[in-house]
């Protein structure tokens, strides 16, 4: 199957711009399954609940899953997609998965980074799995990648692809996605963005470099730093299926659940 990311420079609060810049990013290519950014349709630094209000909408009535669903049944494609999400007076970092069928699902960030705290309410979903045809997907968002029960456990559920809706700032991400890759061999597509966004006093520089990872830790593609900039890979999602690290080692069935620590 093809596999793709876009990366792009997401203007807060210019959400039809947003929009549009991803229906003209898609155009010239073909992919199976794409992986948009972390909030890609709204922007980060939210500096007013009037702000989130006013952006964030609900699953999947809101414009920004109509307007997804429109482009998967023109392209003939899955999306996973991040969006602030509205729902009875809680506001939720989101990610969705349509198709050319309609909504299939979304997923509530469990790990919330820094000031996204005073904003979202922590996910209250677990972590899921979908079958998009070609491949069992799940999805964790930006700062759930520095918490490896995350990846784990979607491997465990049955993930061959992980998608990565991302907004990164730190250095140390597109690094440790090859990790998880490799000590779960799963296939991740992580979509950054590019840019700065300020708001006030307040400013954050995204590092770009989305990128999509292979089952062994192989780097496929990593985009630049500083560009608008899509990628598509074609893989095999079944090569996730060899959790063999030696003739002798499978990477779960050594497992020893009753040897770790819970807490």
């Amino acid at each position: 199957m093809k596999v793709g990311f876009i990366q792009f420079e997401v203007l807060f609060g210019k959400k039809d711009s947003n929009l549009a810049t991803i229906a003209r990013l898609m155009e010239p290519e073909s992919a199976d399954l794409w992986v948009m950014p972390e909030l890609f349709n709204v922007g980060y630094l939210f500096n007013s609940w009037d702000d989130l209000a006013s952006l964030a909408e609900e699953i999947p009535n809101g414009e920004t899953t109509r307007f997804l669903i429109s482009l998967a049944k023109k392209f003939g494609t899955s999306i996973v997609a991040g969006i602030a999400e509205q729902h009875e007076g809680s506001f939720f970092n989101s990610a969705i998965l349509v198709d050319a069928n309609g909504f299939q699902g979304k997923y509530r960030k469990i790990h919330l980074f820094d000031e996204e705290k005073f904003w979202f309410t922590p996910g209250d979903l677990p972590f899921q799995i979908w079958d998009v045809g070609t491949a069992r997907i799940g999805i964790m968002i930006c700062f759930d990648w520095i918490f490896p029960e995350a990846a784990r456990t979607l491997t465990l559920r049955g993930a061959e692809i992980i998608c990565h809706p991302s907004n990164l700032v730190l250095p140390y991400c597109q690094n440790a996605m090859i990790t998880r890759c490799l000590e779960n061999r799963v296939f991740a597509i992580t979509a950054n963005r590019i840019g700065t966004e300020e708001q006030g006093e307040r400013k954050l520089t995204f590092t770009g470099a989305s990128q999509i990872v292979g089952t062994k830790g192989e780097v496929l593609y990593r985009a630049t730093t500083d560009r608008e900039e899509i990628s598509v890979v074609e893989i095999n999602p079944k090569l996730a299926g060899d959790k063999m690290a030696t003739p002798n080692n499978h990477l779960f069935n050594d497992r020893r659940p009753e040897m770790y620590e819970q807490s």
